[in-house]
């Protein structure tokens, strides 16, 4: 397992929800959510500072057949524009179907509902992704996802 923190970032129309792993990269933890829109790629970047981030997973929702639709392409400019930001082969893309059903079904089973969830859904669906970013890393031995190439 590569050590060093790393960022999940799930990317949404209107928010963006961030985790953080610890420095071994074995648990992700909610971070920060961030408003879509002007100025949410130079937050992303303090934080990956701030952190000193070794990589940046974003999340590429597919359909459950694999297929990529609308919701896709926006994940894939949103990671190439914040991979124009970074050193080469620091964001990847990793699948994460069903992610945000996941974190919903979590915090709805730790009766967190209404207002409150809408706050923390996308913090815990990038919790949801990175942590399986993590997982699949520790037990393939390969860094998760495709690489990204920025477009700056």
């Amino acid at each position: 397992m590569r050590k060093g923190v790393r960022l999940g970032i799930d990317v949404g129309s209107v928010r963006v929800g961030v985790a953080r792993s610890d420095p071994g990269g074995v648990l992700a933890t909610p971070l920060e959510t961030v408003r879509r829109g002007r100025g949410d790629l130079d937050r992303i970047a303090e934080l990956a500072a701030e952190h000193e981030a070794v990589e940046l997973v974003v999340g590429l929702p597919t359909s459950l057949s694999g297929r990529e639709g609308p919701a896709a392409a926006a994940a894939r400019e949103f990671a190439a524009r914040l991979a124009g930001r970074f050193p080469p082969e620091t964001v990847r893309l990793y699948d994460e179907r069903l992610t945000t059903v996941t974190a919903e079904s979590g915090l709805r089973e730790r009766g967190v509902r209404g207002r409150a969830r809408r706050q923390v859904i996308d913090q815990a669906a990038a919790v949801v992704l990175l942590q399986a970013a993590l997982d699949g890393e520790r037990s393939t031995g390969r860094a998760p996802g495709e690489i990204v190439r920025g477009d700056e």
